[in-house]
């Protein structure tokens, strides 16, 4: 490699980790415990010890039932509040302060007593919602494909594992099928741990993950083996058993969000199709990228398959130490 490939392979590794850690939305619960209380737990996208000035603001007639707490936990503050709203939440604006001055977004849930749920998306360009008594199942599909595109084009991660995919394949057709193969094992994982039908803790999942990543990038540059490389003959056996893993990360945020009890099926498959939209979205810009470079900078394609593959696999190890590292 070039002084400048170099050059850029640490640039990519000292900065693209601090991108993805910036990129994770922040996470509002509200929890209703009877007519007027609510619980809130809000959870702040933070680096280091600087968190973003983001803070909740309820309707004016809500008031603490005791003081207000933060804590540290992962790459974030969480801020609990129990308060008392009379004539509770319904029909009422919710709003995050300061998000319109961020990039990042924040992912609202409230719970009923009643056990219905409602989830929304809030941006810096719409930073508030109403609560409404009963969510139609259109706003469930809507607020549930496009909480599965943000998951997706926000997951570095995963977008990383599916590019080194684009990479390593050459023939349309068993692109198509590899594609496909990692598509259907990770909806499987997804539905099982949305579900609650079997749990993977998510710390190992995303180290794991990464490592996948690595492989995956190593395979690109490696000199290959003809018919007795696995990865050259059948590469959508290896994107279906790193597809199931990459299932259990999505199912894990998924969670976190909640499924709303009345339209389990309906918010399970949006949010399945939002990954996919999302996932064939960044596919068509990765073709149409690697045709322009190609033709613009006059660099052959195998070249930008290295360097780019390189990239990946340097980025990837880092997160695979971060990870390992915190898990000890």
């Amino acid at each position: 490699m070039n002084r400048a490939t170099v050059i850029l392979l640490a640039w990519l590794v000292y900065v693209v980790p601090a991108a993805a850690h910036e990129l994770r939305p922040g996470f509002l619960e509200i929890r209703q415990e009877s007519a007027d209380s609510y619980t809130i737990r809000f959870k702040v996208p933070a680096r280091g010890d600087l968190r973003l000035s983001l803070r909740v603001r309820l309707p004016a007639d809500c008031r603490n039932l005791e003081p207000p707490r933060s804590e540290r936990a992962g790459g974030g503050m969480i801020d609990r509040l129990r308060v008392s709203c009379p004539g509770g939440l319904d029909g009422r604006e919710i709003a995050i302060d300061g998000l319109a001055s961020t990039y990042t977004d924040v992912i609202a849930r409230a719970s009923r007593a009643d056990g219905t749920v409602q989830s929304a998306r809030l941006t810096p360009d719409q930073p508030s919602f109403s609560i409404v008594r009963a969510p139609t199942w259109f706003e469930t599909a809507r607020t549930y494909f496009l909480l599965g595109m943000q998951h997706i084009l926000l997951g570095l991660d995963h977008l990383m594992f599916v590019l080194a995919l684009l990479l390593l394949i050459h023939a349309p057709s068993m692109l198509v099928k590899t594609i496909t193969a990692f598509t259907v094992a990770h909806s499987i994982t997804l539905a099982v741990a949305a579900l609650g039908w079997a749990q993977a803790p998510q710390a190992p999942v995303e180290t794991v993950i990464a490592l996948s990543i690595c492989f995956a990038a190593a395979e690109v540059v490696r000199p290959q083996r003809g018919d007795l490389d696995l990865s050259n003959r059948a590469p959508w056996i290896m994107a279906f058993v790193f597809g199931l893993l990459h299932g259990f990360g999505f199912g894990g945020a998924l969670k976190e969000i909640g499924l709303p009890q009345s339209d389990v099926p309906i918010a399970l498959l949006t949010f399945n199709l939002g990954v996919e939209a999302g996932q064939l979205m960044f596919v068509a810009a990765v073709i149409a990228l690697t045709a322009s470079l190609n033709s613009l900078l006059a660099m052959s394609v195998p070249r930008i398959r290295d360097v780019v593959s390189y990239a990946i696999g340097s980025v990837a190890a880092v997160w695979f130490l971060q990870r390992a590292t915190a898990l000890m």
